[in-house]
């Protein structure tokens, strides 16, 4: 249950961005910042009990690791963002680096 929660936290983690930029966008301005807050405060409390079982390092960087590839994927699909073969391999890599951390222990 607390990877569960951890991977929840670090989905909730791609949501405070997103609303950030929602928030940018026309009329949206209190919709979007109620999101991003809404967002960091579950991903927090999911990140608080992922780590009552989980390292808090592993724990951290695994939450930021979803959180750091999923924004980037959500930039690059609905709102435009840079793509490179090169910015995909750094994803590549931070991914490859959650999933050592998972099974490294």
């Amino acid at each position: 249950m607390p990877w569960i929660f951890l991977t929840m936290a670090g989905l909730f983690e791609v949501g405070w961005p997103l609303g950030m930029k929602m928030a940018q966008s026309g009329g949206n301005t209190v919709k979007g910042i109620a999101f991003a807050v809404t967002c960091m405060a579950l991903s927090g409390y999911l990140l608080y009990q992922a780590q009552r079982t989980i390292p808090m390092g592993t724990a951290y960087a695994v939450w930021t690791g979803i959180g750091a590839a999923g924004t980037f994927l959500v930039g690059v699909v609905f709102f435009g963002d840079a793509s490179s073969l090169l910015r995909y391999m750094g994803v590549m890599l931070i991914m490859s680096g959650v999933v050592l951390l998972k099974f490294g222990g």
